[in-house]
């Protein structure tokens, strides 16, 4: 780890006065890590604890990014001598709030919904930020990216992971042997959608999944979110977060009607895995992955799709697949839609506020990033510790000022649409339910 770069190299007792913890003896823990010679310079910040404390964590990642996630604290883990328990769950969404009500909360909660940290801080659930989150939160994060943790004015949390959404997923090769152009408008990637399918060189153009167990649907809302805007700019997009542009809106509806020009088309869908109606069906992790059977053209994911595409897939420009952003209605856009998560805490105890603040620091940034998957909004990540030259292009958009960058829709809305309605109503719309119902249906689901 000695390539990470932008450490504070600050003195043990100093470091850990300024996050409240008090500083212990050398534990068992300590003599273990300094015979596998773990370097924890970077760790001084955060102090030493007895043998046996622990920190539970609760969040929706799993798989092999779960793998990685624990991986990222292993030596902070060696050097402070907590013991942190991650458990993943595809019913994080409901379960966080059954846990919060009946008062068995995790420590920390990674919450992939701002609306939803939101929503229990408003309740009393978690505690604001402790000084050194809060700081490392402005120090390293942007002022857009600093009040998805922010809830009244009190900052409640530091983002973690970001990616960027609207990416279309595809094979290089497929594209070369049939001669089609990755296109830089709206219209002219309706226009090579029309083309694919004429040539009969796969199935159907696109193959799309929205089944997420309790979360079935989000990833129809990231189409109609990529489509408000590109198509509305990026005002009417924050006024349809705040709710002051309705989902009845004609601008929100043409959304709806020009994602459905795509997926509600069964000659553009579903290709290798059925009609229109098994997109409902379909794990979105597994709905991409017929572009390597040549079944299917187009598949629109967000970056962290790439930890999703089977061991020893390529990704580059000239490998098995690669992917290009979602154009605008003119060539050269470049506002993006994108995603993350902010960590919360349920509690104040020493070593939790030390694993939150380890958690919104540039050394796990670093850290976590170099071991591949993912990317970071932290502006002390080196673009360079990104595994692939897609997750380095999309770390080079987050950072560069001239971004329009606007944060997933769905999970700044109050949670009882963002992970609500919304989900339940893109579900009944590609079963055919029409613009009309389900954008009132949605509407008519809005906290008053």
């Amino acid at each position: 780890m000695s390539s990470i770069r932008h450490r504070r190299w600050i003195g043990p007792i100093a470091a850990a006065a300024a996050i409240g913890i008090t500083l212990t003896g050398c534990t068992g823990d300590q003599a273990a890590q300094e015979s596998a010679n773990v370097d924890c310079g970077p760790y001084s910040d955060y102090g030493t604890f007895d043998s046996g404390t622990e920190v539970s964590i609760y969040g929706t990642i799993s798989d092999v990014e779960a793998d990685r996630l624990n991986e990222s604290w292993a030596d902070f883990e060696s050097c402070t001598g907590i013991d942190v328990k991650y458990e993943p769950s595809k019913e994080f969404e409901t379960q966080i709030n059954v846990r919060a009500q009946g008062g068995n909360p995790p420590n920390l909660a990674i919450f992939p919904q701002p609306g939803l940290l939101a929503a229990q801080a408003n309740a009393g659930y978690i505690k604001p930020a402790p000084d050194a989150v809060a700081a490392n939160a402005k120090k390293f994060w942007s002022e857009d990216w600093q009040k998805y943790g922010t809830v009244d004015g009190t900052v409640y949390g530091a983002p973690l992971m970001a990616s960027v959404k609207g990416y279309v997923w595809y094979s290089p090769s497929m594209f070369s042997d049939n001669g089609w152009e990755v296109p830089t408008t709206l219209d002219e990637l309706l226009s090579l959608t029309e083309d694919i399918q004429k040539s009969g060189a796969v199935d159907k153009p696109w193959c799309v999944g929205f089944a997420s167990g309790d979360a079935t649907g989000w990833p129809g809302t990231d189409w109609v979110e990529d489509f408000v805007l590109r198509q509305q700019g990026p005002d009417v997009y924050d006024q349809w977060v705040t709710n002051e542009v309705k989902f009845t809106d004609p601008k929100i509806r043409e959304a709806f009607d020009s994602v459905g020009d795509y997926i509600r088309n069964p000659d553009f869908v579903n290709g290798g895995l059925g009609d229109v109606n098994s997109i409902a069906t379909t794990e979105f992790g597994d709905a991409g992955l017929p572009i390597l059977d040549g079944t299917c053209a187009l598949h629109h994911q967000a970056t962290f799709y790439e930890g999703f595409w089977p061991e020893g897939t390529t990704v580059a420009p000239d490998g098995d697949v690669w992917a290009f952003l979602l154009p605008g209605t003119e060539a050269g856009a470049n506002a993006v839609t994108g995603g993350g998560e902010i960590v919360g805490a349920y509690s104040d105890a020493p070593e939790v506020v030390a694993l939150q603040t380890y958690l919104s620091s540039d050394t796990w940034a670093n850290i976590r990033v170099k071991l591949g998957g993912v990317i970071s909004a932290n502006n002390g990540l080196d673009p360079e510790n990104a595994s692939s030259d897609l997750l380095k292009n999309a770390v080079g958009i987050l950072q560069d000022p001239n971004t329009t960058f606007r944060f997933d829709a769905s999970d700044l809305m109050p949670g009882a649409v963002g992970a609500g309605s919304f989900w339940k109503g893109m579900v009944d719309w590609i079963g055919g339910k029409s613009t009309d119902d389900t954008t009132t249906f949605i509407q008519d689901s809005w906290p008053q």
